[in-house]
């Protein structure tokens, strides 16, 4: 039987099951909402529309009603505190411009492939973030000595025996003055799917840091121990052997943000005239500032500086362009790399992890300069047609077919993906387990990206 939690968690997800996709939006997951910028989303503005801003939820987004909500503190504290939101915003307001980028940009892009959400470049965002300082919270409460973790829980509820999502910070982090709970994006109420009525903003670290629907706060003198702390988003913090399995014992919890740039103006493998086109795109970094983008339009033998747009903030994005006139008919490899003021920069080739976080490896855009170019096509949805009913049966109940048909994995894979929501309680039996596995280790196998 469903507890009163579970059957709240699955009224939200019918009323999201029939909400209109944002505005041209990629989308990898329709239950639970998770959807991906397209390129051009990058050029349109330097602050991210909030409806071409990504969404990523593990679980169905909640209703709050904000009159009954608050905000716990708790742990490690000499006071603890329950604030409402009329309470929380008489603490001094801060706003800043920061990128939010889930950890798991680029996933899609590894090979080999591994599960997940196969987001390819724009799970990434720009937004202007306003609230109150996380500290100003902690120091109303009264942290005592030995604190060395924050950790935060949102009011979304796991379907079925899936883990609760929560995740912490360290200390230090928490105490950052720019580290926020904001109520506010883009000058607006926070929009229900990006964390209403208060979310976590941590500038320069990963979006698994930026908590979302916050109604408590730990603080911790032992780090947790919770799914999503202990096995998930870890990174080992070293290239790994792709394919190779490692413990998450012997990995770190996902942190800060790598430096990053994409190349949006053009896409991969499109036709362009002998004539002069500007290369557009954006870079951002950690909790260093992106300093300095360079351009190479023959396979990276030499590189150009790009100019940077006047909009910057030290968390932010910087939009750049480049002028250029293919020199004679050609195949150009075109290539975007960021640096940061700390003299970081991007690879050249990818470090593959199990789980695909942090992907950040320089972006080649092929462009075939031809006196009669095509029109560019975006790419195609792959692998649509029936589902066998014993598919929607079993894996339906918890999200659509977006999140199976993004897959590129070997059987092996889908055995473990398989098993995996086993644990969380999806209705697989022994009798249905190797259909199941037959079925999409066949239906949707590991391919290379085209």
């Amino acid at each position: 039987m469903l507890s009163r939690r579970h059957l709240f968690s699955f009224a939200a997800a019918s009323l999201l099951a029939g909400a209109a996709p944002k505005r041209g939006m990629i989308v990898r997951s329709s239950r639970a909402e998770d959807v991906e910028m397209p390129l051009e989303g990058f050029l349109e503005s330097y602050i991210t529309p909030i409806d071409r801003f990504f969404v990523r939820s593990h679980h169905y987004v909640p209703a709050v009603d904000l009159a009954a909500w608050r905000l716990q503190v708790n742990g490690k504290v000499g006071t603890p505190i329950s604030l409402t939101m009329d309470e929380l915003k008489k603490l001094p307001r801060v706003e800043l411009v920061s990128v939010l980028e889930c950890a798991g940009n680029g996933r899609g892009l590894y090979e080999p492939s591994m599960a997940g959400l196969q987001w390819t470049y724009g799970s990434v965002g720009n937004g202007r973030w306003a609230g109150a300082r996380l500290a100003d919270v902690l120091k109303k409460a009264g942290v005592q000595p030995g604190a060395v973790e924050v950790l935060f829980d949102g009011a979304d509820v796991p379907v079925g025996k899936q883990p609760e999502f929560q995740r912490g910070i360290p200390f230090n982090k928490a105490m950052d003055p720019n580290t926020l709970l904001a109520y506010e994006m883009n000058g607006e109420a926070l929009p229900k799917e990006h964390g209403f009525p208060l979310r976590v903003i941590a500038p320069g670290w990963a979006g698994d840091c930026w908590v979302k629907w916050v109604t408590r706060i730990e603080v911790r003198d032992t780090e947790s121990d919770g799914f999503f702390m202990k096995t998930a988003y870890r990174h080992p913090g070293k290239g790994v052997a792709p394919g190779t399995a490692v413990d998450p014992a012997q990995m770190k919890p996902v942190t800060t943000l790598g430096i990053k740039s994409v190349i949006a103006s053009h896409l991969d493998g499109q036709d362009i005239p002998l004539t002069a086109t500007k290369l557009r795109g954006a870079a951002w970094s950690n909790e260093s500032p992106v300093s300095i983008v360079e351009v190479s339009t023959d396979s990276g033998r030499t590189w150009r500086q790009a100019r940077l747009g006047k909009e910057a903030a030290r968390f932010g994005w910087r939009q750049w362009e480049l002028d250029w006139t293919p020199p004679q008919a050609a195949y150009y490899s075109v290539m975007a790399r960021a640096k940061n003021a700390l003299g970081e920069t991007q690879p050249m080739q990818p470090e593959w992890n199990p789980s695909g976080y942090g992907h950040n490896v320089v972006q080649v855009v092929r462009l075939n300069a031809t006196a009669t170019p095509k029109p560019a096509r975006a790419p195609a949805n792959a692998n649509a047609g029936e589902v066998p009913a014993v598919v929607k049966q079993t894996c339906f109940g918890c999200h659509g077919v977006e999140a199976i048909e993004q897959q590129r994995m070997n059987r092996t894979q889908w055995e473990r993906e398989v098993e995996k929501m086993q644990r969380w309680g999806a209705r697989v039996t022994p009798e249905n387990k190797d259909a199941l596995v037959d079925y999409l280790a066949n239906r949707y196998p590991y391919r290379p990206r085209k």
